[in-house]
């Protein structure tokens, strides 16, 4: 019988300090009718080396709204920000915590 591999013990693999660079970002986005129908939030995860998690969604016919946690290095998420605006995104800060709604 071959020998099975055994996993490595989570608690002797040594931890790394969060990287002081990398963020967390949780923004209100409002979409113009036009850009309803694109994918949008794919596109930035294509174009960006960020981590996006959607937190809350409401679209209609004329305006979608999106509350996205985006995260990764604050240059990269201000670069992606910036890209959302140069489309016609309105990009807000989520001033209350979104997670448990």
């Amino acid at each position: 019988m071959p020998a099975t591999k055994k996993k490595p013990d989570a608690k002797s693999e040594p931890k790394l300090p969060p990287d002081p660079r990398q963020s967390k970002s949780r923004l209100w986005l409002t979409f113009p009718a036009p850009l309803i129908t694109r994918p949008v939030i794919w596109e930035l995860g294509q174009k960006f080396k960020v981590i996006f998690n959607l937190r809350q969604v409401s679209v209609g016919k004329d305006i979608g709204i999106v509350c996205l946690e985006l995260e990764g290095a604050r240059s990269e998420i201000r670069v992606a920000i910036n890209w959302l605006e140069g489309l016609g995104v309105e990009v807000e800060p989520v001033e209350i915590s979104v997670l448990e709604s």
